[in-house]
């Protein structure tokens, strides 16, 4: 990489946004994170203290603030989709210029139309991304990183090239393993054509992955095929066997997000990944009626309007 420093904006330092800030302030680059008045405070005193098998222990300082005000390079969004819509303000349009990379970290596959329209005014580039990590915020500041990869996969088919680069090579310098990819769709369908399955199932009957590959496998393949045939037809071809094998190899203790947030009594991030693949199979006439079906019953349970 060369010796180029970015300014990097991280709205939602949490497991992964504090992360990544943290291995980009700890490579010389410049960024702000943007939080709450309390834990935009934490950081402006404390830094953010990472734990990691693959990085160590380390400690680095970051800049903050509850709202940015000027230009960077690139604005990475990495909090949950329940948060986005007030979040957002955190990120106004008036800091953003026409050479602001904008990459949300997000799950499922209709955010970045969403923050295209968003910002639409300022021309900024949106740059959606993918990431493979186990990241936890243990408290403002202080970041658990469990696993033995971090791992992103980078897009945005209408961004400029030299700005992806640019981005790419940060990360990759930073310890992320970090891929540049072409095609838009088919990095969010492949991401999505994963999560979904394991999401909805794993939360819908309360288990890890291991007992849902075992006890509800049939309805595991079938939620599995419909998502590839959903992909597929949004123009991403998905192998369902491939994604099966995926998580054949997980541990089986492995539980989703999804899962997480409702044993912990917070929102689901169901609308973004359940809805949208509904919504989805609707637009390209799609049969999915186990992904109906359990979609349904989630929304039922958390008492969520369809």
């Amino acid at each position: 990489m060369s010796d180029e420093r970015l300014t990097v904006a991280v709205l939602g330092p949490g497991g992964v946004g504090g992360l990544l800030a943290a291995l980009l302030a700890r490579t010389g680059h410049r960024v702000i994170c943007l939080a709450g008045e309390e834990t935009a405070q934490t950081l402006e005193k404390t830094g953010i203290q990472v734990t990691s098998p693959r990085f160590g222990e380390f400690t680095t300082h970051v800049e903050s603030a509850t709202e940015l005000r000027e230009p960077v390079d690139a604005a990475l969004i990495t909090v949950k989709h329940t948060t986005l819509a007030p979040a957002l303000h955190r990120l106004p349009p008036t800091a953003l210029t026409p050479e602001t990379l904008i990459v949300p970290f997000l799950n499922g596959v209709e955010h970045p139309a969403l923050l295209r329209a968003h910002y639409g005014g300022t021309a900024a580039h949106v740059a959606p991304a993918t990431i493979r990590v186990e990241s936890t915020r243990v408290t403002p500041g202080v970041i658990e990183h469990g696993s033995p990869f971090a791992e992103v996969d980078l897009t945005g088919d209408a961004a400029p090239r030299a700005r992806l680069n640019s981005l790419a090579g940060a990360l990759e310098w930073s310890g992320v393993t970090t891929r540049l990819l072409a095609d838009e769709t088919a990095v969010l369908w492949a991401k999505m054509s994963f999560l979904a399955p394991f999401a909805l199932l794993t939360t819908r009957h309360g288990l890890p992955l291991g007992e849902i590959r075992t006890h509800h496998r049939e309805e595991l393949t079938a939620l599995v095929e419909e998502t590839a045939a959903v992909g597929t037809a949004a123009g991403a071809p998905v192998d369902p066997a491939e994604t099966l094998r995926r998580y054949d190899a997980f541990p089986p203790a492995t539980k989703s997000s999804m899962q997480r947030d409702a044993e912990a009594g917070r929102p689901l991030e169901l609308d973004a990944i359940g809805g949208a693949l509904l919504r989805a199979a609707e637009r390209h006439c799609v049969r999915v009626p186990v992904a109906t079906k359990v979609v349904t019953e989630l929304r039922t349970a958390a008492g969520t309007p369809d």
